[in-house]
């Protein structure tokens, strides 16, 4: 299993990019959580098997048909949290 985190930058708030994220992870199957930053970035933990996470994470250089990603983070995830699905947080 690979937790890992991603740091969204770009027009990536306002244009549902949350909302694809929680729809493309469904279809991964992943756990975890996306979340709008207070610096207009987006935070995405990505919870799965490694050929999961490398979907999703592929998906996110993308985002949403509205978006313009301009670059992403990538980090391990660290936090003690377990994910049992996969949501939207505010």
């Amino acid at each position: 299993m690979e937790k890992k985190q991603f740091t969204v930058y770009g027009r990536v708030q306002g244009v549902g990019f949350r909302f694809y994220t929680l729809l493309q992870a469904g279809k991964l199957g992943v756990g975890g959580y996306v979340k709008n930053l207070t610096d207009g970035a987006v935070l995405a933990v990505v919870v799965g098997e490694p050929e999961q996470v490398n979907a999703m994470r592929d998906w996110l250089h993308k985002g949403s048909p509205s978006a313009e990603v301009s670059r992403v983070v990538e980090q391990d995830y660290t936090g003690e949290r377990e994910f049992s699905g996969f949501a939207i947080e505010h």
